[in-house]
């Protein structure tokens, strides 16, 4: 059964949250050519346990090594940090970081681009953030998790993109991911009904190319099946009477 979260809950939530949202502040300002994926990486672990109590959600979960996931280009999600992994002008950045503090935790992903990026690839990650602030908008008493799949797919769709298939948001809270599940398409009034006290993490990955994915031969990163770009972005959010509420924003 999913757990619906007390005001305390939520107040332990936004303070992991906001950990996370400086976290990102922080990488962006490092992202840069010639950088590599595990100094990202170190450089998350190194400020999300700077903060009191903080610890990265990712080291260590389902074996993964890194605190956080870095993929690059064509790799949609869950990239390994690697040494040998270096961005270059141009490149796509996907951050997905997870905090845990006090037992809950929370989830949220940022694509940042490297150096100068074409116009085409600005247009991605604009249409992929639209998407999620449409899927979080959806995110209200009484829709259901459909209504935010079909949201954000009414943004995607018609920008002549996809939304990777098998991949989706999540519940997330006292555990990293559990059930509902949240698909970047759906019907409306189909699914779940969104109750208040429920955390989801809400993450649309749009494609440039289709929408068909694969896994790499390091079991973890996944990739486009045809080689497109791909960006992510991803906040955890509650649903609340007064509207969605985003846990993972810095102010």
């Amino acid at each position: 059964m999913t757990h619906l979260k007390s005001e305390r809950e939520l107040e332990i939530m936004a303070r992991g949250g906001h950990i996370l949202a400086l976290t990102h502040e922080h990488l962006r300002t490092l992202v840069r050519p010639g950088i590599s994926t595990k100094e990202l990486d170190d450089a998350t672990e190194h400020f999300i346990r700077s903060h009191e109590g903080a610890t990265p959600a990712f080291k260590g979960m389902y074996g993964f090594p890194g605190s956080a996931c870095i993929s690059v280009n064509e790799e949609i999600v869950h990239g390994i940090p690697s040494a040998k992994r270096i961005l270059h002008d141009g490149d796509l950045v996907k951050l997905d970081v997870g905090v845990k503090l006090e037992g809950y935790f929370t989830d949220a992903s940022i694509t940042v681009g490297v150096g100068t990026v074409s116009a085409e690839m600005q247009r991605l990650m604009d249409t992929t953030k639209a998407a999620l602030e449409a899927g979080i908008a959806a995110a209200l008493v009484g829709n259901h998790i459909g209504d935010i799949g079909a949201a954000i797919w009414g943004v995607v769709g018609p920008a002549g993109y996809t939304v990777a298939d098998d991949l989706v948001g999540h519940y997330v809270g006292s555990k990293l991911h559990g059930d509902p599940q949240v698909p970047n398409k759906g019907k409306p009034k189909r699914g779940p009904k969104l109750l208040p006290g429920l955390t989801i993490a809400i993450e649309p990955m749009v494609n440039i190319g289709g929408s068909a994915t694969r896994t790499l031969s390091d079991k973890w990163t996944i990739v486009t099946a045809d080689g497109s770009r791909s960006a992510h972005f991803e906040h955890t959010i509650a649903v609340t009477p007064a509207g969605p509420r985003i846990l993972t924003r810095a102010a």
